[in-house]
């Protein structure tokens, strides 16, 4: 990933951050979140946060019990997410992970993949952190998926302007988006595709997880998420088509989950 100015600039900004935290952000953290749950092995496992930002989901894994020490290629991540009790954390690339082989029960790629436009790369980030985790270790990456800057855009009434369309079209045909607004270049994956990219990382029998499904494009979800009785009906409605193949792509984000072979 090249750390461009722009790129700096955005994440420096601690909007990451406030993404997950605030508004419709806090369905793709709470239902990262549920899966997580499921899938990681009982605390006090050992977890490796590789692009974790400013801890934001580091701090709840500690919370929960877990051994946490976060890797982000951004100064400004480190040193906040530094300051969370119980959080380890230092710089380090996704493509060349400054740990020993096996060295963790888990390791979550909740962010370097959008950023990795070669699929050699994120096959290599990928491989990194199946060689960080234990035999029969939990590695899971989330990826933004294709179409998200289509939806996003009609959701935020920009698709009517020019350059937010043709951006949105642009990542729909080739994954490649640039965001007119910020920037800089991410990487929107194709559902189908992800897969294959870990079965090439030495990562077989991935399982996909559908984060936001349709309910991030409703525009009353922020009410939904208001209340704890409803975010909870919410959180298992999308659980229980989380997995259908048909409904993948039209979540902005996906959560893919494979284990190290023994």
């Amino acid at each position: 990933m090249a750390l461009t100015p722009e790129l700096l600039a955005y994440y420096e900004q601690g909007r990451e951050h406030d993404r997950l935290r605030t508004g419709r952000g806090r369905l793709e953290f709470w239902r990262t979140q549920d899966v997580l749950r499921r899938v990681l092995p009982p605390a006090p496992a050992r977890v490796l946060d590789v692009g974790g930002g400013t801890g934001v989901h580091a701090e709840w894994l500690v919370a929960d019990g877990y051994t946490v020490e976060l890797l982000d290629p951004i100064p400004a991540h480190v040193e906040q997410a530094a300051r969370l009790p119980g959080v380890t954390a230092r710089t380090g690339d996704a493509r060349d992970l400054p740990v020993p082989d096996a060295s963790a029960d888990a390791v979550l790629l909740l962010g370097p993949l959008y950023h990795l436009a070669h699929r050699d790369d994120r096959v290599r980030a990928l491989a990194e952190a199946r060689r960080a985790a234990r035999p029969g270790g939990v590695v899971a990456a989330a990826t933004i998926n294709r179409h998200a800057a289509v939806l996003d855009t009609v959701y935020l009434g920009l698709y009517q302007h020019e350059p937010e369309r043709q951006a949105a079209h642009s990542a729909a045909a080739d994954g490649i988006m640039f965001s007119p607004g910020h920037g800089f270049t991410a990487y929107f994956h194709h559902p189908d595709d992800v897969p294959g990219e870990f079965a090439d990382a030495g990562l077989p029998a991935a399982a996909r997880h559908g984060l936001e499904g349709a309910f991030w494009l409703y525009g009353d979800v922020g009410e939904w998420l208001d209340d704890p009785a409803r975010r909870e009906l919410l959180l298992g409605a999308q659980r229980s088509m989380e997995s259908d193949p048909s409904l993948l792509g039209v979540s902005g984000h996906m959560l893919t989950v494979a284990r190290r072979p023994r």
